[in-house]
């Protein structure tokens, strides 16, 4: 190695260097993904593209910080949290087409695109999972705050008792996840204080995100039918009270009252949980899916 350059050391050598934590073997390789016996494989798939889908496009909406943080060191806090989220969206989406390999998008015959990257990179809006909170455009520092803060809490609720899942992998999953959304909750908290008690510019923007964002977070403690699942999935209205409990706990040091706004209506009784979105998902999508689309044959 040449002493005189850092960059003569990244030359030549072994090339999987430059894909270090990228690589594209399959995720749950080794791992026992047989569906538990009396669990069905489509409903198991569809919970974890629930799951999945919430973090893959949170994490993408965390991405678009990378560079824009008002401080050095939050712009590395976001860019981590957006990688957590994607790890977990990979391996639910791994876990989503091992349980039902239908639910994977067709690819030209031949394609190398493995099947987490084609549910992330070939699916339409209207196929996705996510609670619409997850999809919304980033506002300031303070929305990014108060939706992290909604999503950490309710998630590391659920994420909590997952763990006890009859299916294997999601359960590892969740062991996982609680440690990664354990620390962003803190984050997020931490903040929402700081800006609550910080000048009267930054209290009027933490107030207006909320009141924002409000009427969104109530999709995430609203049980769909798939979520109902005593085996395998965690009913997200059973973790309300301690999503209160919690939230309730960060308005008070903060002196901020909870929102009075009712929550966002569905239509017809569908939510993103059916794959009904806001038309910023589309967006999202055609910006995020735009390179594997345009080459579905590409090896990366």
């Amino acid at each position: 190695m040449n002493d005189e350059s850092v960059y003569d050391g990244l030359l030549g050598g072994d090339s999987s260097q430059w894909a270090f934590g990228t690589d594209f073997e399959d995720p749950l390789a080794g791992v026992d993904t047989t569906v538990p016996a009396g669990v069905d494989g489509a409903e198991l798939a569809t919970y974890c593209l629930m799951l999945g889908d919430d973090t893959l496009v949170l994490s993408q909406r965390l991405a678009e910080w990378c560079s824009r943080a008002p401080e050095l060191e939050e712009d590395i806090a976001l860019a981590n949290f957006a990688l957590d989220l994607l790890g977990q969206a990979r391996l639910l989406l791994a876990r989503a087409a091992a349980a039902d390999p239908a639910c994977v998008p067709p690819l030209p015959e031949g394609s190398p695109v493995p099947a987490e990257d084609a549910l992330a990179f070939f699916r339409d809006a209207g196929q996705f999972r996510n609670v619409r909170l997850a999809e919304v455009p980033n506002g300031d520092f303070a929305h990014v705050v108060v939706r992290l803060l909604l999503f950490s809490i309710a998630r590391l609720a659920i994420l909590q008792p997952l763990r006890g899942s009859g299916d294997a992998v999601l359960a590892a999953v969740a062991g996982k996840g609680v440690k990664e959304l354990t620390y962003h909750r803190d984050w997020a908290g931490r903040w929402f204080v700081t800006l609550a008690q910080g000048t009267e510019e930054s209290r009027r923007r933490l107030l207006a995100a909320l009141e924002e964002l409000w009427p969104l977070h109530a999709e995430l403690l609203v049980a769909h039918p798939i979520e109902r699942s005593p085996a395998v999935a965690v009913d997200p209205s059973t973790v309300r009270g301690e999503f209160d409990a919690v939230l309730d706990q960060v308005l008070a040091v903060a002196e901020v009252d909870r929102p009075q706004r009712a929550p966002l209506a569905g239509v017809g009784g569908r939510t993103g949980r059916d794959g009904l979105h806001t038309e910023h998902l589309s967006r999202m999508l055609a910006e995020m899916q735009v390179v594997a689309r345009a080459h579905p044959m590409g090896l990366w």
